[in-house]
């Protein structure tokens, strides 16, 4: 599957989106002010990408990638996201989002927050807990002793899988965390949250995590 939607062109979208480009996809990235204001990163990212709205983006991807703040998760296309992987890049921030009490009292994750917004989509956490001036200089071949790691958590097994085949391509060993409702343990300020680490030492992250 080659033609990717994004929808949100901040840091970690327009990281994702020339790295994806790079790699031979194509790419329909969007935000929230609409596509004449992405000219500048188009013609950055080169000839695969092309601007849209969010709704285009949802569109016109095989698979997508969700990178818009938390609070603005409802305004994310639903009937096109049907049936479709959905990549979550999302953590809360309370000092951007407001305080959301669900999250605050720990009754849910906000990867499970996307995936009741999309019940018809497979959602995965992924590149949440690494920074976006990192994606695409932090990783190394296959085999590369200490290889960084990134943690994919998924109610859809093959949407997991789907992102550590992604990860694998930008050059990171994955470890996949297990259901959405555990993707807290790599959630804003966890062990693993934003340090550089192999796949031993997340795992080790992981588990040192508190709720």
């Amino acid at each position: 599957m080659t033609r990717v939607g994004i929808i949100g062109a901040g840091n970690i979208g327009s990281a994702l989106a020339q790295g994806l480009v790079d790699r031979g996809y194509e790419v329909v990235i969007s935000n929230s002010r609409g596509p004449e204001t992405l000219a500048d990163l188009v013609a950055t990212l080169g000839a695969g990408a092309t601007a849209g709205t969010p709704e285009q983006a949802a569109e016109a991807g095989e698979w997508v990638i969700v990178t818009v703040p938390l609070k603005a998760l409802d305004t994310v296309p639903v009937a096109p996201l049907a049936g479709k992987v959905v990549l979550d890049t999302n953590n809360y921030y309370w000092e951007r989002d407001g305080h959301i009490l669900e999250l605050d009292e720990k009754q849910i994750t906000t990867s499970q927050m996307l995936q009741r917004h999309l019940p018809e989509s497979k959602v995965a956490k992924a590149f949440n807990h690494i920074g976006a001036a990192e994606i695409l200089t932090a990783g190394a071949p296959q085999g590369t002793p200490g290889r960084r790691a990134l943690a994919t958590a998924s109610d859809a097994p093959e949407a997991a899988q789907f992102v550590a085949d992604l990860y694998d391509a930008f050059g990171y060993d994955t470890v996949n965390i297990g259901p959405l409702a555990d993707s807290w343990r790599v959630e804003r300020d966890t062990p693993a949250y934003g340090v550089r680490q192999d796949a031993d030492e997340l795992r080790a992250n992981l588990a040192a995590a508190k709720r």
